[in-house]
């Protein structure tokens, strides 16, 4: 299998820098309303088999307007919503207390196996995640399917495939737009693109 994994679009949240996790309904701006319109144009040439999005309208909007280049339907799974980051939802970061931020990193260097205050760990977000990977290469053996997701949701699932600890996650980032791809084969998942935002710089 052929896996697409695209994060959102732009919104007003990422534009201000808020703590966006799985329990805000944020819509995409005018920028990743372009970024949107600009990566279907991009996977125009793409034999996509499927596509499948978080139930959030950020990811939807970002999966409808490649689902209109395709004809095809779009399946929702409540799985592929970001992580729940419970009292942080919302907040600026630049409002984060030098004790939370504290937490924060500590947080990070233990592997993420820590619920965030009132929401849920690395561990649990990316088990709830690579369920519906592993439905989809049961369904989709050879075919391309896309999941279109948020930032953490498909830094865990490339983390799964390559057998990466969580801790590590703080080293590589995830664009608005970005588009990553791991392909499944005899040799194991492997992965052929990280976070490609080429597209967005075309005229």
């Amino acid at each position: 299998m052929k896996l697409i994994l695209i994060r959102h679009g732009e919104t007003y949240w990422n534009k201000e820098r808020r703590v966006q996790g799985g329990g805000s309904d944020i819509e995409l701006n005018d920028v990743g309303v372009k970024q949107a319109h600009k990566l279907a144009s991009f996977l125009e040439n793409e034999n996509i088999d499927a596509i499948i999005s978080s139930p959030l309208k950020r990811a939807m909007a970002t999966a409808e307007a490649m689902a209109s280049y395709h004809q095809l339907p779009i399946e929702v799974d409540d799985r592929l919503k970001e992580i729940e980051v419970g009292e942080l939802e919302g907040l600026a970061l630049s409002d984060l207390s030098t004790t939370f931020s504290q937490f924060l990193m500590q947080w990070w260097q233990r592997g993420g196996l820590e619920k965030l205050p009132e929401g849920e760990s690395l561990v649990e977000m990316q088990e709830r995640s690579w369920e519906v990977i592993d439905r989809l290469l049961a369904e989709h053996k050879n075919e391309t399917v896309v999941v279109v997701s948020h930032y953490f949701v498909i830094l865990a699932i490339i983390f799964k495939a390559l057998d990466l600890p969580l801790k590590y996650l703080t080293k590589l980032k995830v664009d608005t737009g970005g588009v990553s791809v791991l392909e499944f084969g005899d040799y194991g998942p492997r992965l052929v693109t990280f976070n490609d935002i080429s597209y967005l710089r075309e005229k």
